[in-house]
């Protein structure tokens, strides 16, 4: 939800920026006319006139940021979730494995250990090395111990040999989901 919001302002900065721009570089009134510079020779000479050095940086310097604001608006539109992962064969060649389905065989595999009351798989990292990011919803009565050794064990032991990631790093990430008590009346 917040990557939404923050591409969702990202976007709305990115054009008001935009038609800010198109409307100074068209503008006709307080600025001399569509075709007149900024600031006038008269202005440039009496402000920066022994200081030739200074448009060159204040161009670099507006340049530098015109690529990082670009830099920033991509790694936004970046997809967190990792699509594929490359499997190495043994032979030389590579297979595709999709990253859905290894999220929904270890997402199913987990949900069904004891005490796990839901479970949330992402595939992350890039193609040539991906990662797992596990949530494991706990319910009041399972002890977090347990099934972190079982999640580790027969889970993620079964995920790595089926999909041919041997290294396949895992970050757990455990919540115990809150209890309500009934009322006895």
């Amino acid at each position: 939800m917040l990557g939404a919001v923050n591409r969702a302002l990202l976007a709305l900065c990115g054009l008001a920026l935009l038609a800010g721009g198109v409307l100074l570089l068209t503008a006709s009134g307080p600025f001399g006319g569509r075709h007149a510079p900024l600031l006038s020779a008269e202005a440039r000479r009496h402000h920066w006139h022994a200081e030739g050095w200074w448009w060159w940086a204040v161009a670099a310097g507006l340049a530098l940021c015109v690529l990082l604001a670009l830099w920033w608006l991509l790694s936004q539109l970046r997809r967190p979730r990792l699509a594929a992962a490359l499997v190495d064969t043994g032979d030389g060649a590579f297979a595709v494995l999709r990253g859905r389905a290894l999220e929904k065989a270890v997402a199913a595999e987990a949900g069904a250990l004891d005490g796990v009351a839901r479970c949330r798989v992402v595939l992350l990292g890039r193609r040539g090395a991906p990662r797992l990011r596990v949530a494991l919803e706990l319910e009041p009565h399972a002890v977090p111990a347990d099934a972190l050794a079982a999640l580790e064990g027969p889970v993620l032991e079964h995920a790595r040999t089926s999909a041919g990631l041997p290294e396949l790093p895992v970050e757990a990430r455990l919540e115990v989901t809150s209890h309500r008590a009934q009322r006895v009346t």
